[in-house]
């Protein structure tokens, strides 16, 4: 939000608000109707961001009819802030870009630009970029700018976990705020989230608690209250009170929901679905599951994070252009004299000037050409990576469609037996064959401990499903990596199986006992190794079926510490890579699998994971030999 708003919406009572919204009515339109709208959008940015939406983009509109460069940029941080917490990032992004556009020649009207894209870039998790900007405005100090400020980097250096950095600057905040007489929820809450960390969760409790008072009784930003409920759960969960830790996180998804505040809804599904695994309550567990992969899917697609960091790229290169155009125009000018003093040059000048129009009018033809290709590249785009999707949980579910299916069948099995001992135990009974009516019955005794045996197997394969679809929350965490691979290792087998009855391979693991647990983001690593293995089974059925004499197809997984790097290999003996291609196998939607069973995203995808993990993904083959993949973390 931009920040005068920051200051003077929040602290609007409902009288002021219902006044603006009389003035709108039958208003003419001048700046004071952009100016009523827009404090009316500022002000239900935190309560009502649907009602905010609209009267923003009416705003806007009748801003730009009147060429109000003010009520332009307000707007447009309004809409921003909005966009990004619906976690539409690249219109997040794209819109408060505008709004630097527009203050570039104002330098007074950048303080409003500046916390516009903080505010962005921290609400789609680019918290570094969040703190550069933040800086920025406070090279432009004022109070507003200060309290703003410190705010937006202590949050971004609590997003970052560094604790200390983030704490100096909220107290900061905090004191400025209760000398203003401002609001404080924001800095209440962070100092929360900061005591909690600690383990100093007396505190945490305290300052969740006065921060949700603070939004609801005093400045009524929803969005602070529904993040303070989700401290309190949080909170209670870490001290064993379950019942506390529900009751929170039930008010706070009920009112993220009823409110249109997706990205707390997520979070709050995802807590609930967590706490009633933990209490064994599998229907509700399964019901937040569902409600987590809904939302998972509107607000965190692939298409919305490249569109976010390809637009600030591009932002990047505009300013380097920017850059650019000032020199040449620079050295135009001089050029400009030269062709003043020297008139018989003329002639010439005037014909490079149509060269360069007939060039200019090629280019313009030549980029309605690219522009096309590429809106069809990006819908070819988004229908392969769909397809990758689908095959994957294809095979995800047909592995665990197979393990879940061998206890079920021994519960059947066993039941069905005990029923027939018991009906020949009764009548061995009404013989009054007692001895051997014991012997049934101890037979029956045993079945039933195989039946709660092989029970209790499936019980634990559904709460290992539950874990399994844990959405990624971009967070490392500590992880088992064997255990990881060789989990993967068995779902990519068994479900290679469910679809091909005649598959077969040997299986080689040699798992180093002594790495322990590393901090990995476990469900994009665990998406690597499933890749990597599901290639290496491809490979090996493709060589099996050239009915080579003595051949037996083999895949192996290992795991070794060298020194401060981790090594995980995932070797096969299949026909190993051509030389010729092996520089490409990295490039997105290269594949040497025949059309229609393979995208060429899988180890392109891969790369990238390994990348952003600050690791590598090598490869050494050997054609008519075999290939071994390694990712070195």
């Amino acid at each position: 939000m931009i920040l005068a708003g920051v200051i003077k919406a929040r602290s609007q009572d409902r009288n002021f608000i219902d006044s603006l919204i009389n003035k709108l009515r039958g208003s003419k339109e001048d700046t004071s109707t952009v100016r009523a709208s827009m404090y009316i959008a500022d002000a239900y940015v935190w309560s009502q961001p649907d009602t905010a939406l609209s009267h923003a983009k009416n705003s806007l509109a009748l801003a730009e009819k009147l060429n109000d460069t003010f009520g332009q940029i307000y707007n447009l941080g309004t809409l921003a802030y909005i966009y990004s917490m619906r976690r539409s990032d690249s219109l997040a992004l794209s819109t408060s870009f505008r709004s630097l556009h527009l203050s570039e020649d104002i330098p007074k009207f950048k303080v409003y630009s500046f916390g516009d894209i903080a505010i962005v870039f921290y609400n789609i998790g680019e918290y570094r970029q969040a703190i550069s900007y933040s800086y920025k405005l406070q090279g432009l100090a004022d109070t507003n700018s200060f309290y703003f400020s410190n705010t937006m980097i202590g949050k971004s250096f609590y997003q970052l976990n560094e604790i200390d950095s983030a704490e100096q600057h909220l107290q900061k905040a905090y004191t400025t705020a209760l000398a203003k007489n401002w609001s404080t929820s924001v800095q209440l809450l962070f100092l929360g989230h900061i005591h909690r960390k600690k383990g100093e969760y007396r505190h945490a409790i305290s300052n969740y608690r006065n921060s949700i008072s603070s939004s609801l009784n005093k400045d009524f930003i929803l969005r602070d209250a529904i993040e303070g409920y989700l401290g309190l759960s949080q909170t209670f969960h870490l001290t064993g009170q379950r019942d506390s830790a529900i009751w929170y996180s039930e008010k706070a998804y009920a009112m993220a929901t009823a409110n249109s505040f997706p990205a707390q809804g997520l979070d709050a599904s995802i807590l609930l679905k967590d706490l009633y695994t933990g209490m064994g309550l599998i229907d509700s567990a399964f019901k937040y599951q569902g409600i987590t992969l809904s939302l998972k899917d509107s607000l965190f697609n692939q298409e919305k994070i490249r569109a976010g960091q390809n637009l600030s790229f591009n932002e990047f290169q505009r300013q380097a252009a920017i850059k650019t155009a000032v020199e040449a125009e620079k050295i135009k000018y001089q050029n400009r004299i030269k062709i003043y003093v020297l008139l018989a040059g003329l002639g010439l000048f005037l014909i490079v000037g149509l060269l360069l129009y007939r060039n200019n009018l090629q280019k313009h033809k030549a980029n309605k050409v690219l522009e096309s290709t590429l809106a069809n590249l990006k819908s070819t785009q988004s229908q392969l990576i769909q397809s990758e999707k689908m095959a994957g949980l294809g095979e995800l579910t047909a592995g665990i469609a197979h393990e879940i299916q061998n206890p079920l069948n021994f519960v059947n099995n066993f039941s069905d037996l005990n029923e027939e001992l018991l009906i020949e135990m009764k009548d061995e009974l009404n013989k009054g064959k007692i001895d051997d009516a014991i012997s049934l019955a101890n037979d029956a005794i045993e079945n039933q401990r195989k039946i709660n045996h092989h029970g209790k197997r499936a019980d634990a394969i559904v709460k290992g499903m539950l874990q399994h679809s844990r959405s990624s929350s971009g967070i490392k965490e500590p992880t088992d990596i064997n255990a990881l691979a060789d989990e993967y290792l068995r779902l990519a087998y068994h479900g290679l199986r469910a679809k091909d009855k005649l598959f077969n391979s040997k299986l080689k693991t040699d798992f180093d006992e002594t790495i322990g647990n590393i901090n990995i983001i476990p469900q994009d690593i665990g998406r690597v190794v499933l890749n990597l293995i599901n290639n290496a089974f491809y490979s090996v059925d493709e060589k099996k079926k050239q009915d080579l004499n003595g051949y037996e197809p083999t895949v192996s997984v290992s795991t070794k510490k060298a020194g401060d790097k981790i090594l995980i290999s995932v070797k096969d003996n299949g026909n190993g890579i051509p030389q010729k291609v092996l520089d490409k196998i990295f490039q997105p939607f290269f594949t040497t699998k025949p059309t229609g069973q393979g995208t060429g995203l899988g180890l392109s995808l891969s790369y990238d994971i390994v990348k952003a993990h600050g690791g590598e993904l090598k490869v050494q083959t050997k054609e008519g030999e075999g290939t071994t993949f390694t990712i070195v973390l």
